[in-house]
C-alpha cells in the first residue's frame, strides 16, 4: 500500500491550498484517513482525521479554516485549508489506517507567507 500526497506550494497568509492523498495498492478496507504536519523545531502533530463512518475530528487551531473529506471510490482524502495562517507552515504528511495497519506518505510542503 502507498499513499501520494499532492497539492502544498506557496500561498499568501488568509489564502488556501487543496491537499490530496490517494492509497493504492492491494487495500480491502480503510478504517480512517488523515493528515498530520510537521513544523521546523517541532513535534509532528495531528491535523484532521476521517473515519470510515464519516466522523471527522480537527486540531483545534484547524477548526473552522480547515476541512477534511474523503472519495472512498478512489480512496482518496482531501484537506482543504483556507485562511491560512504563517504558524500553518509545516509539512503535511498523510496517513491512512488501511486493513489495520498504518501507512504514510512522503510529506508535501506548504509555505504561508506573512
Amino acid at each position: 500500500v502507498q499513499l501520494q500526497a499532492s497539492g502544498g506550494g506557496l500561498v499568501q497568509a488568509g489564502g488556501s491550498l487543496r491537499l490530496s492523498c490517494a492509497a493504492s495498492g492491494a487495500i480491502f478496507s480503510i478504517q480512517h484517513m488523515g493528515w498530520h504536519r510537521q513544523a521546523p523545531g517541532k513535534q509532528r502533530e495531528l491535523v484532521a482525521v476521517s473515519t470510515s463512518r464519516g466522523v471527522t475530528n480537527y486540531a483545534d487551531s484547524v477548526k473552522g479554516r480547515f476541512t477534511i473529506s474523503r472519495d472512498n471510490a478512489k480512496n482518496t482524502v482531501y484537506l482543504q485549508m483556507s485562511s491560512l495562517k504563517p504558524e500553518d507552515t509545516a509539512v503535511y504528511y498523510c496517513n491512512g489506517f488501511i486493513d489495520y495497519v498504518t501507512y504514510w506518505g512522503q510529506g508535501t510542503l506548504v509555505t504561508v507567507s506573512s
